[in-house]
């Protein structure tokens, strides 16, 4: 079945669907090195869990949500790297998403994607494409992956048949700011819709980087100036801009960062800590008040009592107890302390 963590505090489309678990892009920067081998590719979840998670059967993790939530289609590893090519079970799951018209927003680099039989199903599917593609300088860094100007290409095709295609900059370093500047220009000619930036958050101390939370991140100043003016240079070209960074998530155009905007059936939760801190009116649904809906937030409670803890909570309830408890933290978190 999809899965759904503690990232519920913070995101609009936290329920993520996997089709393999590791990743041949071994991307040196990939955060989900620190969760999973990404060498020991195998079978992630099935066509199977996907139709059931879509005629309305939920999990523990994910109990809380009883409406079309857009599912977040490659979280972990990418549904189209080259292993799918030969055992196409990212293709199923594209029959059943095209079959029902459920949506979603699928996250890769793949090249596959732009294959006649990929493109032709992903053209009858109710999604949004967000290929990851910041500047060739990080094809380094990504030499599993196809490099930089093939993704452009990519974007190129799918723009002609899919709803919308989001340029993807997580993570975004300072030292390429001049070249997302001027890739901006071809990110529209490519037809994207828009793009969305989050700074890289390290594991390593390192010059200029500050604390935040449990992550080491570029000072707040420093990614509001360069996320200002690359912001600026794309609506100059048309695009929308979205921000992933959590501490500056109202710099962008929509507090979602996916860039799901204005799509219909595209409804995220927007019930959460992020909006909440940022002053943005929500309300929990009457699902999210019932006891037993909050285990998605186990992560952050790993402790046997904690997990008894969230056994007798809400939703709403953990999130209400979070922001009156953890707020000066949350305050941190979302740019709000600096």
């Amino acid at each position: 079945m999809p899965h759904c963590g503690s990232q519920a505090i913070l995101c609009g489309l936290p329920v993520r669907f996997d089709t393999y678990s590791g990743c041949s892009h071994m991307c040196k920067y990939c955060f989900a090195q620190r969760k999973i081998d990404l060498n020991n590719i195998g079978r992630g979840e099935s066509s199977v869990s996907l139709k059931n998670f879509i005629g309305g059967k939920r999990s523990e993790e994910t109990n809380w949500c009883d409406w079309d939530i857009p599912i977040h289609f490659g979280g972990l590893s990418d549904p189209f790297q080259p292993c799918e090519e030969k055992y196409r079970y990212t293709y199923d799951c594209l029959k059943v998403f095209a079959e029902t018209y459920y949506p979603f927003v699928v996250s890769t680099k793949g090249a596959l994607t732009k294959r006649h039989d990929y493109l032709e199903l992903l053209a009858e599917c109710n999604c949004v494409v967000q290929i990851s593609a910041a500047c060739s300088k990080y094809d380094i860094l990504e030499k599993g992956a196809p490099a930089f100007t093939e993704r452009l290409k990519t974007a190129e095709k799918l723009s002609k048949k899919v709803k919308r295609v989001n340029i993807r900059i997580q993570p975004y370093m300072t030292e390429i700011f001049s070249d997302v500047l001027k890739n901006i220009k071809l990110f529209a000619n490519a037809g994207v819709y828009g793009i969305t930036l989050e700074g890289m958050k390290f594991a390593k101390k390192k010059p200029g980087l500050i604390k935040v939370g449990g992550d080491l991140a570029y000072p707040f100043d420093i990614l509001k100036m360069q996320f200002k003016q690359i912001k600026a240079e794309a609506h100059s070209y048309g695009l929308r801009f979205y921000s992933g960074e959590n501490r500056l998530r109202l710099l962008g155009d929509d507090m979602t960062c996916c860039g799901i905007d204005g799509l219909d059936g595209f409804k995220p939760n927007l019930y959460n800590a992020c909006n909440i801190i940022n002053g943005i009116i929500t309300q929990p649904t009457d699902k999210m008040k019932e006891t037993g809906t909050a285990i998605c937030f186990s992560a952050s409670c790993q402790e046997t009592l904690g997990r008894r803890k969230l056994n007798n909570m809400s939703f709403h309830s953990y999130m209400a107890d979070l922001i009156l408890n953890k707020k000066d933290y949350l305050n941190i978190i979302f740019g709000m302390k600096k």
